[in-house]
Formats: C-alpha cells, sequence, structure tokens
C-alpha cells in the first residue's frame, strides 16, 4: 500500500514538473487546413488534442458495443441457461440423495433440458430412473454416458451395477473386463474382474489380472501374496487329477508365498509324500501347524510313511501334537491316531480334558473309544446321543455356508480367499448351506450356479457375488445361507485342552463301564437309568 501512494505521489510530481516546464516555454502552434487557419498557444493546442482523441475511443467503444451486442446478448442468454440448469442439476442430486423422487424428477427434467448432453445431466438422469425403479431409463442412461470418452468409466460403472442387480453375470463381467481394460488402475474393475474369473474358474486368467492389479498397485503386498497363494492353490487342485508334476509345482509356489495356508501346505505334503520326499513335506506340514492346527495336516503327516504301523503313525501324530500343546485339535490327532493303535488309555488321556464341553467329534470319538475298548454298546450309544446335542466342531466356512472341504471362492459371494477354519456362527442344522461327503462340493473349474440355482450380485459391493437363494445338501433336506461374513485367513481354535500344570475347570465323571446287576435287581437298572 505504501509502494502504491510513492508511486501515485511520483507520478503526480513528474507530470507537475511537465507543466511547469511547458509553462515556461510558451509558443504558438498554427493550423491551416481547407482554408481555415487557426493560430494557438501550444498548451490550448495539446488540450485540444486530448480531448479529441477522447471522443475518439468513445465514439469506437459505442460503435463496437452495437456491432458486438448480438453476441453479447447470447452470451447472456447461454451464461444464465448455464446457471439454471447446474441449479437444477445441484438440487436433484440432493433430492435423489435425500430419496424425494418427485422433486428429483422436476429437476432431472429440468437439467435435461437446459444441460443437454451434459455429464453431470445424464448422471441425474440415471439416478432418478434408479431411484424410481426404471432399470431400462437407467441403464439408457449409463449407455449413453459409456459411449462417450468423458464419461466412459462411470457409464460403465452404472452398466455393470445394474447387470449385478437383474443377475446378468456374463454382461457385468464384460463391464468391469471393458472398465479394467479402459483404466488398468481402477479399484473395483480388477477386484471385479479377479472374482469373476476365479468364479468361474479360469485361474490362468485370475493370476493375469492379479499381476495386473498388483502392478498398478490395487492391493499391497501381503494381500498379493496371500491371493496368489490361493489361486495356485486351487489351480494345483483343479491340475491333480491330470498333471501331478505340474499340480506339486503350483503348490510348492504357493507354499512359498503362504507357508500357513493349511489346504495349500495340506496338498503339498501329499504330492511331495508320492513323490517320495518325505523330509521337505514333514516340514511343510510342521509350519503349517504351528501357526494353524487343523484335522487335514494330522491325517497327512500320520500317513507320510506307507506302509507304517498305527504305533509309528501314534508317534508321529504325538511328535506333531507337541508343536501345540494345549490345542484342541492336537488332543483329538492324538486320540484319533490312539485308537486306531488299538491304545485306548492314550486316546482316553488325550480326550480326558475336552469332556467338559465336547464337541460332536469328541463325542463320536469317545463313542468309538467305548466300542473298541470296552465294547459297551450302551455307552457308545450315550456317546453319539451327546454328539447329535452338541456344539459344531469347526469347519471351513463363509458368508454363513459351511463346506467340509476349502474352496478358494465363497460360493456365495463369490469372494477370494473367503473361507475360514472356524465354528460356524450358528448350529445349522436345516438351515444353512451344507456339502456333505456324500454330495460333494461343486467342483473347482465348476461355472457359477445358473438357473436351478438362482444368484444375485448385491449391488452395493464392489465385488460380484453369487448368492445362493437355497441350496440342498447332502440328506436332501433344503436350506437357505444364514448371514455373516468370513475373513480372508485361516483362523485358530480357541485352546480347549489345559495346561499339564492347570487342572481347568472340574470335570464331570467320564462314563465308565457299569457292572451288570443281579436279575433281582432289575429297579436298579431303571433307577440308573
Amino acid at each position: 500500500m505504501i509502494i502504491r501512494l510513492i508511486i501515485i505521489l511520483a507520478l503526480a510530481a513528474f507530470l507537475a514538473l511537465g507543466a511547469a516546464w511547458v509553462a515556461d516555454r510558451p509558443g504558438d502552434v498554427a493550423v491551416t487546413w481547407l482554408g481555415w487557419h487557426i493560430e494557438t498557444s501550444i498548451t490550448v493546442a495539446a488540450v485540444a488534442l486530448t480531448i479529441a482523441v477522447m471522443l475518439l475511443m468513445f465514439l469506437w467503444s459505442a460503435v463496437r458495443t452495437v456491432l458486438r451486442s448480438p453476441d453479447s446478448f447470447a452470451r447472456f442468454v447461454r451464461l444464465r441457461r448455464g446457471a439454471r440448469g447446474d441449479r437444477a442439476i445441484s438440487r436433484g442430486l440432493i433430492a435423489v440423495g435425500a430419496g424425494d423422487l418427485r422433486s428429483a424428477r422436476k429437476y432431472s427434467a429440468e437439467a435435461g433440458r437446459l444441460k443437454t448432453g451434459e455429464p453431470l445431466a445424464l448422471l441425474l438422469n440415471a439416478q432418478t430412473a434408479q431411484l424410481s425403479g426404471d432399470r431400462a431409463a437407467a441403464e439408457l442412461a449409463f449407455r449413453t454416458m459409456a459411449g462417450r470418452d468423458d464419461t466412459k468409466l462411470l457409464g460403465l460403472r452404472g452398466l455393470f451395477i445394474e447387470a449385478r442387480r437383474r443377475e446378468d453375470l456374463s454382461a457385468a463381467r464384460n463391464y468391469a473386463e471393458e472398465a479394467a481394460r479402459s483404466a488398468p488402475a481402477l479399484a473395483w474393475a480388477g477386484q471385479a474382474a479377479l472374482e469373476f474369473r476365479g468364479a468361474s474358474g479360469d485361474w490362468d486368467g485370475a493370476l493375469a489380472v492379479l499381476d495386473r492389479n498388483m502392478k498398478n498397485k490395487l492391493i499391497d503386498k501381503a494381500a498379493f501374496r496371500r491371493q496368489r497363494a490361493v489361486l495356485l492353490t486351487a489351480s494345483a487342485l483343479a491340475a491333480e487329477e491330470t498333471d501331478r508334476d505340474r499340480a506339486r509345482s503350483l503348490v510348492l509356489d504357493a507354499v512359498k508365498l503362504a507357508p500357513t495356508l493349511v489346504p495349500a501346505a495340506e496338498l503339498a505334503a501329499r504330492l511331495l509324500t508320492e513323490a517320495r520326499k518325505l523330509r521337505k513335506a514333514g516340514k511343510i506340514v510342521e509350519k503349517a501347524w504351528l501357526a494353524n492346527p487343523h484335522p487335514d495336516l494330522a491325517q497327512v503327516y500320520a500317513y507320510l510313511r506307507f506302509g507304517d504301523s498305527a504305533r509309528d503313525r501314534l508317534a508321529r501324530v504325538q511328535a506333531l501334537a507337541e508343536k501345540a500343546p494345549g490345542h484342541v485339535e492336537s488332543a483329538i490327532a492324538v486320540a484319533r491316531a490312539a485308537i486306531d493303535a488299538q491304545e485306548f488309555t492314550v486316546a482316553r488321556l488325550a480326550l480326558k480334558p475336552l469332556l467338559a464341553e465336547p464337541t460332536q467329534r469328541i463325542a463320536e470319538l469317545m463313542a468309538e473309544l467305548e466300542h473298541a475298548d470296552s465294547g459297551n454298546e450302551g455307552r457308545a450309544r450315550e456317546w453319539m446321543a451327546r454328539a447329535l446335542r452338541a456344539p459344531r466342531d469347526p469347519a471351513w466356512t463363509a458368508d454363513g455356508f459351511v463346506s467340509d472341504r476349502w474352496l478358494p471362492v465363497s460360493p456365495v459371494t463369490g469372494r477370494l480367499d473367503a473361507l475360514q477354519w472356524k465354528v460356524p456362527l450358528a448350529a445349522l442344522g436345516n438351515e444353512g448351506a451344507l456339502i456333505d461327503d456324500d454330495s460333494r462340493a461343486p467342483s473347482i473349474d465348476a461355472p457359477p450356479p445358473q438357473a436351478n440355482s438362482p444368484a444375485e450380485i448385491s449391488s452395493n459391493a464392489d465385488q460380484p457375488a453369487l448368492r445362493p437363494a437355497a441350496t440342498t445338501n447332502g440328506t436332501g433336506r433344503r436350506s437357505a445361507a444364514l448371514s455373516g461374513a468370513a475373513e480372508p485367513r485361516v483362523e485358530p481354535v480357541i485352546p480347549l485342552v489345559h495346561a499339564p500344570d492347570d487342572p481347568g475347570p472340574e470335570m464331570p465323571a467320564e462314563p465308565e463301564s457299569v457292572p451288570e446287576p443281579p436279575a433281582d435287581t432289575w429297579w436298579r437298572i431303571r433307577l440308573f437309568k
């Protein structure tokens, strides 16, 4: 501010000095033109010239304004129309967000009239159609946007959601693939393309999409390693029956990426056992067991050596159980191996800490133990009856779907690496989706459910979701999937076995063999029962 004042004062002083200089040096100016002769002083001539120039400038400005008035008026109308259109779009989007269908339709029509072809006007039109349930109009608006370079991705996103809503999985996949090709860094498109390929069993394609997602930094390194291990394991399972060498190579790569992935460790151990690489197979199982004790790992570890006796298998399982002492799976694995080896005392000692709250597997093992040890059918039936009422054991579950074997994607939502080893949310009974041993799960490379299994993709999720409306388990009972989401990891079971130095809660008396009473004491039997 001070600098500006100084400059103004300097200019005033300069003009004053110039005026004084001219006044001190008077002179005359004579002009003769068209019979006119004008004589005046230099000062008057300078003032007259300045006024003439100003008049000419004013006249030129007036003429230019008149000449430009049509364009100026058109510009004013256009700006006013644009402002009204912007205001209509703003108010329309607010109405859509508030669920005011009447206002949304009003402002959408106004915006379409005032802002024809504008991206936001098209978006408002599509969202108004969605709010009113007019799917055809919404899809038409999104198709219009998909045909333009500036709104292509927005249009593909809308078409993808609409295709999922009408359960057109093929169209949804095409839209996601096109969006991923157009913008490889688009997160929703990359994830959707990955899960669509996984749901269809295209493991090689899924691996290519996963590598592209990693290249574009859509996932972090830890998630990339885990998901790649899952896809390699799924590919190995698919190739197990046809090309065991390729399956072994794939699953070993998976184990390197995720050593604690139970399905990968179990399959790698089986295939290495066939190749007589027992030491390597044992190390893989032991490393996975330390993180996630699992019955499949105990099973494959027990049968590492072909031709071993039952007692040798028991000794091997006991060594494995010592690596996770106090874990329920360690106790169950030892009991299973001990029953096979007819070491019934060892089996009872292993199961004893678990009898306070036995699960179904524990009760079934006790029934088998009573039958094999003492031949007491009454005690065996009693334990089987308890098994029917006992809590569920951990199982592979995701999104309310329970499976007897691991699957790389959730059959409910299509999420990759969704199945988690944990106790199901509730005792399913006639509810829930259950894959039994007789019915078997769908093949890994099987396509998604079609007409006989209606599928829905959630409209508020970025990834594809294959949601069976109802499933039928191995016993022929119809069931519906429970709600709930599973994290993509194998969760260790909470230990139920107490450490040796911890006596734990008081255990109820273990059912033991009851001596047969004399014939005249039949009432005691009835009273006992």
